[in-house]
Formats: C-alpha cells, structure tokens, sequence
C-alpha cells in the first residue's frame, strides 16, 4: 500500500518548529494555554468561593454529567465542520489527513489567542505558504474563509430576529432585541457583499511607502477575499455548506447542551441570539477571549430573561468545554502535522 503524501515544503523536509510565525511558536502558544487556564481557573475559584454565587455553585453541583458530555461531543463535531470547511476554501486537492492536520491546529491555536480564531489563520498560512501557495492567494482566501465562517451566524440573527418580532417564534421579545440586531445582521451582510464590487486598485510599486504598499496589499486581498467567497457560495459545494453550517449549528448546540445541564431550557430563538451578541466579547484582545465572552454571553442571557445563575453555570460550563476540546484536539494534530512536514514523502502542490 502507498503511502499518504505529506505535506511539506517545496524545498524539502521542515524542521519541526523551523520557521513558525511567532504567535504560533510552540513555546509562546504553551505560555499563551498557561495563561488562558490560569484565568479559567480564577473563573471556576470566583463562582466556588465568592459570596452571593451559591445557586451558581449548587447549579454547578449538580450539573448532568449526560448533558455535558453531550455538550462536549457537540463541540468536537463542531471542531471537525471548521476541517470541512477549510480544504475546499483553501486546497481543494490536499489529502483529508491534511486538511485535519491544519485545520484542527488552528482550531486549537484559536482557543487560546484572542479575536474569534483569526489568530488560528496565521499557522494555517505558513503551512500553506511552505507548500507552495502564494501570500496573495492565502490572504484573499484567508478573508473568504473568515467571512464564510462568519455568514451564517448573521444570516441566522436577520431570520430568527425578524420572526421572533412578528411573534412567529419563540418568546415575546423586546424589539430591540429582535429587530435591531436582525436590521443590523442585514445591513453587515449587505456591506460585506458591497465591498466585493469595489475595484480592487493598483498594484504597489516598489517605490510606494510601506503604508501605502500595506494598504494597496490589505484592499486587495479584502476584496478579492469578499468576492472569492462569493464564487464559493455558488459553486453550491455540499462539504463547504455543511462545514459552515455544521461549525456553526454545533457550536450553538453545545451552549444550549450546558444550559440544560444546568437546569435551564432556553428557547432556541434566545440561544441564537444570544450567540452572536455575546460572542462579540471574542474580539477583545485578552487571552483566550476569557471574560470578554464570558461577560458578553452572561450579561445577554440575563437581558433575554434568563436566571442570572442559570446563564452563569450554563456559561461558565461551556466555556470551559470550548477552550479544552479545540486545545486537546488541536494538539494532536500539531503534532502529527510537525511529524508529516518532516517527512520527505513528497510535496503537496497548494498553489492552485
């Protein structure tokens, strides 16, 4: 039986490690999950010993240890849509192994450095770039993928807000809760499409400041970014929708699996609400998104009307499972990929 080839660069076999951006180098990402799990641990001593927590704490005790498994088998499928949504958005023509190497190592990069996963993105590239794929073309494509990630959790909020407005799903909310945020997905998602017919401009010339060839370079690969993920939306491939689909509906399942094993059954119209508003905390520049996401889930299920102690256990419990799931996962796959790009197997032309 043939062996598998293996990705690695075109000028021969990687050293393990050699040449990794620095926000992906294996010593500082092992700093960065230190960090992340120091605070997770603050979190956890906060809700076990403040005063005035005891039905977060008692909430916690006698959490389903069914519903949070469920709760972890959600994320793990999750984990695995971002994997089919990344080889046909990036390299169509890598090995599947491949595709699971590099995709769940940015998942696990993801968990621990902040702005909802884009610092995932940055190992994903310098794999790319070792096999041959062109900086332009991994930027622009870097763009199509976190916008596709992205689409769906704002196309859902426009749907689930207009009809939980018009009183056709779910409880009775507030229309600043409903309307708002779905006018406001729509105006998003039409401005991104917008930015897709905007002329891309002219190439940078040598002579040009490096501000100007920054920005020449970063209109560039937005917009072409916007406009690939346009093409790819047409092409109507099934993985890349149920990837897109699958990274987002799981996520989402496994925050409504900690609420249940809490003891709280939130409508689905709150959950997907909730989501994306409180997921906006992600973007904060703290290790992990640890109490930007926090804060922002726990304070927009209280605003929607859930328990103050049933949004903080169910919270608390999902947060902990989001950051341990990618981070177990994403490490064995580092590894194997380190081990794959250090086999002179043969190289993987990326560069389609």
């Amino acid at each position: 039986m043939s062996q598998r080839p293996t990705l690695v660069a075109e000028t021969g076999p990687a050293r393990p490690g050699a040449d990794l951006p620095e926000d992906v180098d294996p010593r500082r990402l092992a700093r960065r999950a230190l960090e992340v799990i120091i605070l997770l641990g603050v979190l956890v001593l906060v809700a076990l010993l403040a005063p005035g927590l005891g039905e977060v704490r008692d909430r916690l005790k006698d959490a389903s240890p069914g519903w949070l498994a469920i709760a972890v088998v959600f994320e793990v499928l999750s984990a695995l849509s971002y994997v089919l949504m990344f080889r046909p958005v990036f390299c169509s023509i890598m090995p599947w192994r491949s595709a699971a190497e590099v995709g769940l190592s940015e998942v696990g990069t993801g968990s621990i450095i902040p702005a909802s996963g884009a610092g995932g993105i940055a190992l994903g590239a310098w794999v790319l770039s070792r096999a041959g794929m062109k900086a332009e073309t991994i930027a622009r494509r870097s763009v199509a993928f976190l916008l596709l990630k992205s689409s769906v959790n704002f196309a859902a909020v426009a749907v689930v807000g207009v009809l939980v407005f018009l009183g056709i799903l779910g409880p009775s909310q507030s229309v600043w809760l409903t309307l708002l945020p779905a006018v406001l997905s729509v105006l998003a998602i039409a401005g991104v499409a917008l930015i897709g017919r905007v002329p891309e401009g002219p190439s940078p010339s040598e002579h040009d400041g490096r501000l100007r060839r920054l920005w020449a370079h970063s209109r560039t690969a937005l917009v072409g970014g916007v406009a690939e993920a346009g093409m790819l939306l047409r092409r109507h491939d099934p993985l890349l929708i149920l990837g897109i689909v699958g990274y987002w509906a799981w996520d989402n399942l496994a925050l409504w699996a900690t609420f249940h094993a809490v003891g709280y059954s939130p409508g689905a119209s709150v959950i997907l609400l909730a989501y994306l508003i409180g997921q906006l905390g992600g973007l904060l520049p703290i290790p992990g998104g640890i109490g930007g996401i926090d804060g922002g889930l726990i304070g927009t299920f209280i605003v929607f009307g859930a328990p103050a102690s049933a949004a903080t256990a169910a919270v608390l419990a999902y947060r902990i499972i989001l950051f341990w799931v990618p981070l177990i996962l994403g490490a064995v796959a580092f590894a194997s990929l380190r081990r794959s790009m250090a086999k002179p197997a043969g190289f993987i032309p990326c560069a389609e």
